[in-house]
Parts: C-alpha cells; sequence; structure tokens
C-alpha cells in the first residue's frame, strides 16, 4: 500500500512466437541488456524520462514471445 509513482508493466505470460515454440525464458530473465539500460535509467532519471528504454525493452520482450 506504498504511494510510488512507479506503473506496473503487467506481463501477460508467455505467446507462441510466430514459428510456433514456446518461449523458453521467464519474463525476469529474457532480454536482460534492455531490462538492465531501463531499470537504471528509471532510478537515475525517473520513469517519465526513460520512455525509449522502457518501449525498447517491450518491444524485445514481444520479440522473444512475450504478450506484454
Amino acid at each position: 500500500m506504498g504511494n510510488t509513482s512507479a506503473k506496473s508493466v503487467e506481463v501477460k505470460g508467455p505467446e507462441a512466437p510466430a514459428t510456433g515454440e514456446k518461449p523458453k525464458l521467464k519474463p525476469c530473465c529474457a532480454c536482460p541488456e534492455t531490462k538492465q539500460a531501463r531499470d537504471a535509467c528509471i532510478i537515475e532519471k525517473g520513469e517519465e524520462f526513460c520512455g525509449p528504454l522502457i518501449e525498447e525493452h517491450k518491444a524485445c520482450m514481444r520479440k522473444m514471445g512475450f504478450n506484454i
């Protein structure tokens, strides 16, 4: 019940990629490069200044087969 301004990103779970196979990673382990850059930006600058990095991470997650 904290009052935080951070928005949560809902991960609806893996969705089969176009090739028909399921993702082999958990959402927490996918796209570590974009996740690290996104998290560092949010910590240092605040979420409102990190939109492009957040979108880049979402795109990577979608490419890996996750529906976010």
